[in-house]
This record gives structure tokens, C-alpha cells and sequence, in this order.
């Protein structure tokens, strides 16, 4: 007591800034003291864990590795597996268990098939993980109805359907995506009847997931994309543009040209991606006779139409835009009048030094 007395004498001489910095140096020293002591505590903890996460996963991977080679040809479950079974069921309940365990099936499922896969679902069902992930679907919080949704998707439970679906209208568009890809993923194109009623916007990145989940099966019957097509949501028309290029769908021609028409410009720019695609030469004529009337957009996609579709006849009028404003254009028109008519492109050459770029024209006749 004497000394800590004496001490606080001594430091009262300073200057206050000297005092204030002698406190701050104290209690720095301090709480570096006891950081470095809580960072070890943490460091041991997290240790401990990943001890414990690797010896449960050693545990549980020859478990459930058990129960896939014990089934019996009956399809029925064998003794050996109820007990594998009730084991896990008193596990499950502990949140650090069932994260282990459902990342050692799911790793199972996809490296299994057939009668294994249909084992592993019932081994799903019947430890209770189902009536985890459906309990997360009752959640408040986005986020975790979100990652429900993602786990009954990975393990293709196409039983929770019904519960799934209604969050397709979901506020936040992270469960609205999961919702998506959870019917396209189980229900194919028969789970794009969400499409029907859509009001929300799908994103571009949403379409792209949506259509490499769809491109993963084979043999496959496209349904009737006509509605989609005629939507009132812009995004939902683009998807379908989208499935009529990639799925072939010629029998759509008809509305596409309708869509020629489209208040929105980017769906008409798209139209005439597929038609070019699709070899629709009746929307060639119907271009060709409004061309003035286009965006400068859609006149160069028009042009590559044309260099897909072009036949004699067209010749008239690609001279008349071999010296368009735009060098897109101009490019285009030297290499269609090219391919239809060589002796009058190679006739070009004065014109073509007057009027335009020469080079446009060296380059087109070397290619």
C-alpha cells in the first residue's frame, strides 16, 4: 500500500500529458496481456474442435458407409441399418452432429446411384434430417430458409414440394433463386410453371443456373413455351427466347415474329438472335421492308440475319447500304455482296476508295 502510494506520488510530479500517457501505456499493456491469453484460449478451442470434427467424421463416414452395404435385396430395411439408424437419431439433435453428417451423405449421394441413392433418402427421412430442413423453412430469418431449401435440393427431396413452392414469391430474391433451382433441379421443365404467374424480375444470373441445371439431363420433352413468350414480364419473355434458341423450338417461329413488334428493345434484339438462329426467313422480309424504322442496334443484328439467310434477291438492297454510316454495317454489306455476287464486289474497288474506308474493302476481300 505504502508503495503503490509512493508510486502514485511520484507519477503526480509529471505533466498531465506525461500522467495520461503513463495510464494509456498501463492499461494497453493490459488488455494485450489479456487478448494474447483469449486468442489462446481460442486457438486450444478450435483445436479441440477440429480434433473432435475429424474423429466424428471418421466415426460417422464408416456408420453410414455400414448402413449403405447392409441393405438386403428385399429393398426393406435391415436390421443392421434400423440400428445405424437409431444411432444417428440420437446424434442429430446436436447441431455440430447433424452439419457432419449431412455433408458425409451428401458427399455419399453423388458418388452412388440407383437403389444407394433411394437408400440414402430413407436414411434421410428416417433419422429425422427431413424434419430439420423443414423446420428451417418455418424459420423468420431469409437466410436460413434459404440454405432449407439448398439442402433439400442437393438431396432431391422431391416430398417437400408443396412447402417449398409457396416461398417462389418471396420478398428477398436469394429464396426466391433456391426456390427455382429447387424445382428445376427435381421437376425439370415441369418445374418452370412458376414462370406462368411471375411478377418478380429473373435475374440474368438466375436464368444462366436455371438453364445449365436444365442442360445436366438428357432426353428431355421441352413443354409449350408459347405462354412464356407472351408474358407481361419482360425477363420471363427473355427466358424464353433463351429456351427457343438453345431447344430448337422452330413451331414457336409464328410468335417470335409477333415479338418483332415488342415495346422493349432489348426483347426485339433478342428476337432476331433466335430467328437467326432458327433460319426464319419470313421475319427476314418483314425486317427488310421496316429497316428504316429500326434502332441502329437492331439493324446490324438484322444484317447478321441476313448474311445467315441471304439469297439473290437481297441484292438490291445490301448495295444500298454498302456505304452506311456504320462501319458494322458497311462490313457486313461488302461481305454478304461477296457471297452473292463476287464479279460486282470485286467491281467495288474505285467506289469504294471514293465513298468509304478502302480498307473495309481489302479486308473483306482477303477473308
Amino acid at each position: 500500500m505504502i508503495i503503490n502510494n509512493g508510486i502514485l506520488e511520484y507519477i503526480e510530479k509529471f505533466p498531465f500529458l506525461v500522467q495520461l500517457a503513463y495510464i494509456l501505456s498501463c492499461v494497453l499493456f493490459t488488455a494485450i496481456i489479456v487478448l494474447t491469453i483469449y486468442l489462446k484460449i481460442i486457438r486450444s478451442s478450435l483445436r479441440k474442435k477440429h480434433e473432435i470434427r475429424v474423429k466424428l467424421k471418421a466415426d460417422y463416414e464408416a456408420l453410414l458407409i455400414e448402413y449403405l452395404y447392409s441393405g438386403d435385396e428385399t429393398n426393406e430395411i435391415s436390421e443392421i441399418q434400423e440400428l445405424i439408424i437409431n444411432k444417428l437419431k440420437k446424434v442429430i439433435h446436436s447441431k455440430f452432429n447433424r452439419k457432419i453428417i449431412i455433408s458425409i451423405i451428401y458427399n455419399l449421394m453423388n458418388e452412388v446411384s440407383g437403389e444407394m441413392s433411394d437408400s440414402i433418402k430413407t436414411l434421410y427421412f428416417k433419422t429425422g434430417l427431413y424434419n430439420y430442413a423443414q423446420n428451417r423453412l418455418k424459420n423468420k430469418n431469409w437466410y436460413i430458409i434459404a440454405k432449407g431449401i439448398g439442402e433439400l435440393t442437393r438431396f432431391k427431396i422431391g416430398e417437400a414440394h408443396d412447402d417449398v413452392a409457396k416461398f417462389i414469391t418471396h420478398q428477398r430474391s436469394e429464396v426466391r433463386k433456391e426456390t427455382q433451382l429447387y424445382l428445376v433441379n427435381l421437376f425439370r421443365f415441369n418445374g418452370l410453371t412458376f414462370l406462368n404467374d411471375l411478377k418478380t424480375p429473373l435475374s440474368e444470373w438466375a436464368q444462366v443456373q436455371l438453364l445449365e441445371t436444365l442442360q445436366k439431363f438428357d432426353d428431355q420433352q421441352i413443354c409449350d413455351i408459347k405462354p412464356w413468350l407472351k408474358s407481361s414480364n419482360n425477363t420471363v419473355v427473355l427466358f424464353a427466347l433463351k429456351l427457343a434458341q438453345i431447344y430448337n423450338q422452330f413451331e414457336v417461329k409464328d410468335t417470335l415474329i409477333e415479338l418483332l413488334s415488342h415495346n422493349e428493345k432489348t426483347i426485339r434484339l433478342q428476337v432476331i438472335e433466335v430467328l437467326t438462329h432458327l433460319y426464319g426467313i419470313e421475319a427476314k422480309e418483314m425486317l427488310k421492308a421496316n429497316f428504316n424504322n429500326l434502332s441502329l442496334e437492331e439493324q446490324i443484328s438484322f444484317f447478321g440475319l441476313l448474311e445467315k439467310l441471304v439469297v439473290p434477291s437481297d441484292e438490291p438492297f445490301v448495295e444500298k447500304h454498302l456505304f452506311h454510316k456504320n462501319f458494322e454495317i458497311q462490313l457486313l454489306a461488302l461481305k454478304i455482296l461477296k457471297s452473292i455476287n463476287l464479279d460486282k464486289f470485286m467491281g467495288l474497288n474505285k467506289k469504294v476508295s471514293k465513298k468509304s474506308n478502302p480498307e473495309i474493302f481489302k479486308f473483306v476481300k482477303n477473308i
